[in-house]
Formats: structure tokens, sequence, C-alpha cells
């Protein structure tokens, strides 16, 4: 591979990793005011193919925020993601289970599968955690994962182990975000009672129909 293309893959897949990294970040928590800060200072792509709409959303509810903002945000991720006060319906809780599994609930199998994947790149958990290693949040970090040891591996020129990571990130994908995550933005958008969370949905929604072709393209380049 020439210098100039191992450049600019190696870009393309910093930007991969950067965005499962700051959606990571919108699903794991409730957002602190410094995250919303960040946000709403951040040149957001608005007109951005995918993504561009959530985008929009986003910005827009942010130009607007005020002190009540952090609470606002607060109390729409604990009524749609943890189901705070939802005793009869489930919003849109983010594990992969409770999507995949017959009954919808928590640490079926597909949280065992999520787990086998971890361990075959020796990424466990802490030993403290006590979330279910299917949460949306573990999934996009270890997509991160991957891609930045694939770039390690392509600045050590390996490629076999890079083609290796490429293959885990195409199966992981597949089997782990490309099966659920559209449903989950579909009752995020149906059940969000703030702009902010429904843009994030199209956002995510929008990246991994990009990440789609991505995540081929980077393994063809390589």
């Amino acid at each position: 591979m020439e210098q100039h293309d191992r450049e600019e893959l190696a870009e393309v897949n910093a930007a991969r990793k950067g965005f499962y990294e700051f959606l990571a970040s919108m699903y794991k928590l409730e957002l602190t005011d410094e995250q919303i800060e960040t946000l709403a200072k951040q040149d957001l792509p608005a007109d951005a193919e995918y993504v561009g709409a959530g985008y929009a959303t986003v910005k827009e509810y942010l130009r607007h925020r005020d002190s009540g903002t952090r609470q606002e945000l607060a109390v729409d991720y604990a009524r749609v993601f943890l189901c705070a006060g939802m005793y009869e319906q489930l919003m849109a809780p983010p594990y992969e289970s409770v999507y995949t599994s017959e009954e919808h609930l928590l640490m079926q199998d597909a949280r065992d599968s999520a787990v086998a994947f971890y361990l075959g790149e020796e990424l466990g958990l802490p030993a403290d955690n006590t979330t279910p290693e299917d949460h949306l949040s573990f999934e996009f970090q270890f997509m991160a994962k991957l891609i930045e040891r694939a770039g390690a591996a392509l600045d050590a020129g390996d490629e076999a182990r890079y083609a290796e990571l490429c293959a885990k990130q195409r199966a992981f994908f597949d089997e782990h975000l490309a099966n659920w995550v559209p449903r989950l933005c579909a009752d995020v958008r149906a059940y969000a009672q703030t702009a902010f969370y429904r843009g994030v949905a199209d956002i995510t929604e929008g990246f991994l129909q990009l990440e789609d072709q991505m995540i081929g393209q980077s393994a063809q380049a390589a």
C-alpha cells in the first residue's frame, strides 16, 4: 500500500473510532453539564449525509439550553433508557438481549456472545461491573477498540492482523449492532420527550448505515 493511501486509511479509521466513542458516551449515562457544553460548542456538520439531520436536531435543541437542560435530559434518559417510572411498558432499554431474546429479557444469548467477542480480544470488563455486558455503550466501545487495534496493526505493517481485526469488526457489527440497534433507534424516536435524544437516535442510525459500507472499504483498502 502506498504511504498516502495508508495515511488516508488511518485517518478514516481514526474518525470511525472517535465516532463510536462519541456514541458510547451518549448512551452510557446521563450527560453532565460539561458534556452538554462541549456538544453545544462543537461544529456539528448539519448538512452531512446520513447523520446530518440528527446533528441539526441536536444543535437546535442545544441552542436553547439553559440551567435546566441537564435535568431535562437526565429525566428523559432515565425514562427512555432506564424505563424509570414505566411499570407496564418498556421504552428503549439499551441492551441487546432485550431486543433479541424471545421474552425480551436481560442477560440472554446476546450477552454471552458479546462477552465471547470481548474475551477473544482479551477485553473483559472490570470485576466490579454490574451492567450487563451487551449494553450498547459497551458494544460501541468494543468496536472502537477493534478499530484502534487495527490501526496499530496497520502501522506495524502486520497485514494479517489487520485483516483479522477487520473481519472481527464485520462479524461483531452484523451480529451485535445491525441486528437490533435500528429498532432501538426507532423506539427512542417514539418515546423520547426531548428532541435531543431523538436527534441522537437519528445520528446513531445514520452512522450505522455509513459504517456498514466503511467496514468493507477499510478491509479492502489494505
